[in-house]
């Protein structure tokens, strides 16, 4: 399988990302052709495409396996295992943010929780029982929130995300674009109000210009 060329820039980038991620290059290189193929792919046709050794496409698939990521795909007739990721980027972007949970802040949280359950925290001086609270409930805090955001269906998801936009250019005194303000200014009961502009003994006042 031949990559043009935007289809590799985005599998090389895809790489870079993951390394800056912590996540292998290799790994995230299949990933990416994975995702962008647009087909099953069993491991010659990824060893040939991205030039690495078979035994590295071997290892790469099975902690992508680990992540959920990849699962198999049979094909009639043929008996190598082909695989195939998660296409809708929505339901991909929930698989990650679960796995990176389970792995990164649930671990880090009860670590936390432990050392300020410990009979030896008191012991600790006040500045590292501050910093220990205050890491301990700003990680539970956005485990709460990844953990009903990835509940979400798509749609809702991405309304949040619009909210959560708008919310934050209002706080900063930002004005909000045209194209954000529609469904706001024609709503019943703001500028559009009736009896408002036409109302008598306003602006149409007799004898008033």
């Amino acid at each position: 399988m031949e990559l043009k060329p935007v289809a590799k820039r985005f599998v090389l980038h895809w790489g870079e990302m993951g390394s800056t991620w912590g996540v292998n290059r290799t790994v995230a290189q299949i990933h990416a052709l994975l995702f962008i193929a647009g087909r099953p792919l069993n491991a010659d046709d990824i060893t040939e495409t991205l030039g690495v050794a078979r035994s590295n496409v071997s290892m790469s698939l099975k902690e992508l396996d680990n992540w959920k990521l990849i699962h198999t795909v049979p094909l009639l007739g043929d008996r190598r295992e082909h695989f195939e990721t998660i296409t809708d980027v929505w339901e991909l972007f929930r698989t990650v943010v679960r796995e990176r949970k389970l792995r990164e802040f649930d671990p880090t949280i009860n670590v936390l929780r432990d050392c300020l359950e410990s009979p030896e925290f008191k012991t600790e001086d006040g500045v590292s029982q501050l910093r220990i609270k205050e890491t301990l409930a700003l990680m539970e805090a956005l485990s709460s929130w990844a953990a009903e955001m990835i509940k979400l269906e798509p749609a809702t998801m991405m309304k949040v995300i619009k909210m959560g936009a708008k919310v934050q250019q209002f706080v900063r005194g930002k004005p909000v674009a045209a194209e954000d303000k529609s469904g706001m200014d024609n709503k019943p009961g703001m500028d559009s109000k009736p009896g408002m502009d036409n109302k008598p003994g306003m602006d149409n006042k007799p004898g008033i210009k």
